[in-house]
């Protein structure tokens, strides 16, 4: 017996190998949840929930830092304003202005005249 003959189906040199049949698939309209997924959703779930509470506070913070940056600006405005006003109290002509016009003041020498019925407006200066 030749192994070429093929009599005896252990013995031939070619021997083929049959490969099993794939099992059918299930057509399915969505994907199977396994455990692995339901438990990364849970943990993605809980970090989220956990990052509600510091995203509010940043939020809040933010918005907090804004109104105090804006108070400040305002108040950095004032300042630039007042300190403007010192330094035009700080004139002699301008002192002599408001103590005339305020306050009746008269420079030595001179004449006052008061008109009766008449008051000057103390909120003007």
């Amino acid at each position: 017996m030749s192994p070429s003959s093929g009599s005896d189906p252990g013995t031939s040199a070619t021997t083929t190998r049959s490969r099993p049949s794939p099992r059918p698939r299930l057509e399915r309209d969505r994907p199977r949840l396994t455990g692995r997924a339901a438990a990364l959703l849970v943990a993605v779930a809980i970090l989220v929930v956990m990052a509600i509470v510091p995203i509010g506070r940043y939020l809040d913070q933010r918005s907090a830092i804004a109104d105090v940056e804006r108070r400040a600006a305002e108040l950095e405005a004032e300042n630039a304003d007042l300190r403007v006003e010192i330094s035009r109290l700080h004139d002699p002509a301008e002192l002599e202005r408001l103590a005339r016009s305020c306050l009746g003041m008269v420079g030595p020498g001179e004449v006052a005249f008061v008109i009766p019925g008449r008051t000057a407006d103390r909120f003007t200066c």
